[in-house]
């Protein structure tokens, strides 16, 4: 199966380039290929109207350069039944500074008659201490099937959290019980959107051809599906309601599982682990539901993981996350159709360069994620974090946020308090 699919989505591919493109009436100033990372792709500022300085034409295509860097610490305190529950998981949590991730990312629109975007990027991952290939590949406007197909390296689609940019999300770090939903994968999507019926799907066949070893390739192949509504969607109040169903089916490679989550600190060990054990199938379900008007926004999401596994008791994890964010000084956080459906990088009026506040935001969460299922008691982990977010410019963001979690693993339940700073730096 992971060989059938994907030669298909490529002559496909190919055959889009060379086909004309009738009426999509998209704004060509603006084209958002994916917006996965967030990287758009203007000729022209919307705002400015002038073209961006890491912007160039090259003739058959435009040509966009982007940078990003995380910093982050995060410091630790727990109670006795914590550091007994690390010593058992042979595990240290020791506080520190820690670059978090580099990268570069690359984007243009070719010069054809169908609308053609094409994206690449690499990335220095902190805790893994190596480079990789993040998304790479053509997005290709096909008004034939109401949307988009994009070849190549990209996320799955499932999760409003896991598709935004994580240097646009709203806290620190995702939920946990996100973390089985690999960040990438290797594969086809159809990503598209009815205006009227205010209808957005986005569906993905992926295979391990590629990746196969990397860290994010849990799967040989999947199929990834996400199905929403806006039953509220008006640009002119900032007010989005929007609705969706994730259902995501895959094939652990080698017939084997293990899943891992942190406590939503990336310098932390993982609090919870699976360990190995045979898997053939792994199923996905989950909903989303994020509200936002003006400066406020609400969102939950809910997934539950299960694996087929006799030995194991066929174990279903499950968890997810209640989030709310208010922003001042009138701005709100943009939600957009294309792409995914997903929120964007919040706008500053004024930055400090200019002699203005920034953008100022707070946030407050709480999240669970349970692994005691079947025969498999990886733990069962909550935690409570606001946090405040100083969007100094566009370009520079910094995050504090403190949080508060409970681990119940070992037969004992261990307090964890963190303290977490962050600064992100991106030019898109």
């Amino acid at each position: 199966m992971k060989i059938r699919y994907l030669p298909w989505g490529c002559i496909l591919g190919c055959l889009m380039l060379i086909l004309p493109d009738r009426g999509f009436g998209q704004d060509t100033i603006k084209v958002i290929p994916d917006g996965t990372e967030g990287e758009t792709l203007p000729l022209i500022d919307s705002t400015t109207k002038k073209k961006p300085f890491n912007s160039f034409n090259l003739g058959f295509t435009s040509f966009k350069i982007g940078v990003a860097f995380l910093y982050e610490y995060a410091g630790f305190s727990q109670d006795d039944e914590g550091k007994r529950q690390m010593d058992s998981a042979n595990v240290s949590l020791d506080p520190g500074f820690d670059v978090r991730d580099t990268r570069l990312f690359f984007s243009g629109k070719l010069k054809t008659k169908r609308t053609v975007t094409w994206k690449a990027g690499v990335m220095y991952d902190g805790s893994l201490n190596s480079w990789f290939l993040r998304e790479s590949g053509i997005m290709i406007a096909v008004p034939e099937l109401w949307g988009h197909i994009f070849v190549g390296r990209t996320k799955e689609g499932v999760s409003l959290s896991k598709v935004m940019s994580g240097y646009a999300v709203e806290m620190l770090e995702r939920h946990m019980a996100s973390d089985p939903i690999p960040i990438l994968a290797d594969g086809v999507k159809w990503m598209g959107f009815l205006p009227k019926q205010r209808i957005f799907w986005n569906l993905g066949i992926y295979a391990d051809w590629l990746s196969k070893g990397q860290s994010f390739s849990t799967d040989s192949w999947q199929f990834a599906s996400r199905l929403g509504w806006l039953p509220v969607y008006s640009e002119a109040t900032k007010t989005h309601l929007h609705i969706a169903a994730n259902i995501r089916l895959g094939h652990p490679v080698n017939d084997t599982i293990r899943i891992k989550s942190r406590p939503e600190a990336n310098p932390a060990p993982f609090f919870m682990d699976s360990g190995k054990f045979r898997s053939d199938q792994s199923t996905y379900l989950g909903w989303e539901i994020y509200y936002s008007s003006g400066p406020w926004m609400l969102g939950t999401e809910y997934f539950w993981h299960k694996f087929s596994s006799p030995e194991k008791g066929d174990p279903v994890f499950n968890g997810g996350e209640v989030v709310v964010t208010y922003l001042f000084g009138g701005e709100s956080r943009p939600y957009t159709t294309a792409g995914g459906n997903i929120y964007g990088f919040v706008p500053v009026k004024k930055s400090v360069f200019k002699g203005g506040p920034g953008t100022w935001e707070a946030g407050l969460r709480y999240s669970i994620f349970n692994m005691n299922d079947g025969l498999v008691q990886a733990g069962k982990f909550w935690r409570v974090t606001p946090t405040v977010n100083w969007y100094l410019a566009d370009f520079l963001r910094f995050e504090l946020s403190y949080g508060y979690g409970v681990l119940d693993r070992f037969n004992l339940k261990g307090a964890t308090h963190f303290l977490q700073s962050r600064i992100a730096f991106t030019i898109r």
